[in-house]
């Protein structure tokens, strides 16, 4: 049985694709790392503890004696490292956490595949490392040869992440492949992110902030794809390769908003309109012609679909969310874990 370790696998995306291979690769043995921060909660992988191919450790990837002795206990076959601080805003006001957990983490993360025999290494990004594209161009789309231009010590940390793991591959031989992805969607996001906070905020009958006048565009990829994505990757990727995974959904964030609250028969005068984000970029749109020439991969959920479904599980999970927004997640693992 194949065993991977997976970084940040509490996480929204991680978990996710912990649940993916769960349900879909017998083959495969779960390694789950992460540090519980604001954004880990442990609630969302209580399904995962009760299968005997998931083994949890939590832990910080900055800690290199700490993920040592996880790699020389469980001897891992690849790493997929989704550990990571991701919020632009929060990097605007506290930039330095994110260079030490997007940058040096992954340094640690990448010397220890090297010192226990050269294991496999897939690093998440993001297409927020290239930068954005004008409004008035639909015609321009980002390429894996798009120069890097970050807008923001997020996408700079994730940017200087993406360059430390291929020179890491030319330098020493490991085995690496980079993703970056577009704006993922789905169960178990942490609600401070665009859809979660407007469904959250919106049942609620709270205001629902919108940047600047909501016109920035992000192109939309249902969390489940991306999954697919890099479980193919990890199967059939090119060694030393960037491959882009975009949702062909790009959307405005406010036709987002408005159509949550249609959804949830919300009136669309709780929408508020609040001074723009520092540096926002206005538009990003992924050209994913690679992964589908070379993998044979395609997203495959519609945004109309997949706004439904996460709209629903929203609908159907409240306790998952509503224990993040009263704070009552931080005790979970405590209260649940801590005498396992």
């Amino acid at each position: 049985m194949k065993k991977l370790l997976v970084t940040g696998g509490a996480g929204f995306i991680g978990a996710n694709f912990v649940y993916y291979l769960l349900d879909n690769r017998p083959d495969v043995s779960i390694v789950c790392v992460d540090s519980l921060t604001y954004a880990g909660n442990m609630s969302t992988l209580a399904r995962a503890m009760e299968d005997s191919r998931f083994t949890f450790y939590r832990q910080d990837i900055r800690d290199r004696a700490g993920i040592d002795a996880i790699f020389e206990a469980e001897k891992p076959d690849a790493v997929v490292n989704f550990a990571a601080e991701t919020h632009v805003d929060r990097s605007i006001e506290d930039p330095e956490i994110f260079l030490k957990t997007n940058v040096l983490g992954v340094q640690v993360l990448m010397d220890a595949c090297r010192a226990h025999g050269g294991i496999r290494f897939h690093q998440v990004s993001t297409d927020e490392v290239y930068g954005d594209l004008p409004l008035d161009r639909p015609d321009l789309l980002f390429t894996e040869s798009t120069p890097l231009h970050a807008s923001s010590p997020y996408s700079a940390s994730k940017a200087g992440a993406d360059l430390l793991a291929l020179a890491y591959h030319r330098t020493y031989g490991l085995p690496v492949t980079v993703s970056r992805c577009s704006n993922n969607y789905g169960p178990y996001q942490f609600p401070e992110k665009l859809i979660p906070l407007m469904i959250a905020n919106a049942l609620a009958d709270k205001s629902l902030p919108v940047y600047g006048q909501g016109l920035n565009v992000r192109d939309w990829l249902y969390v489940e794809d991306h999954c697919k994505a890099i479980d193919l990757i990890l199967e059939k990727g090119r060694i030393g390769e960037v491959y882009n995974i975009g949702g062909h959904n790009e959307m405005r964030n406010i036709d987002i908003v408005k159509l949550i609250c249609q959804a949830l028969d919300k009136p669309e005068s709780l929408i508020t309109y609040v001074t723009d984000r520092k540096g926002h970029d206005l538009r990003y749109a992924i050209d994913p012609a690679k992964i589908h020439a070379q993998l044979g991969w395609t997203p495959e959920t519609a945004f109309a679909d997949g706004i439904k479904k996460t709209i629903r599980w929203y609908l159907d999970n409240r306790p998952w969310w509503e224990q993040i927004v009263s704070g009552e997640y931080k005790t979970y693992y405590e209260r649940m874990y801590a005498n396992r």
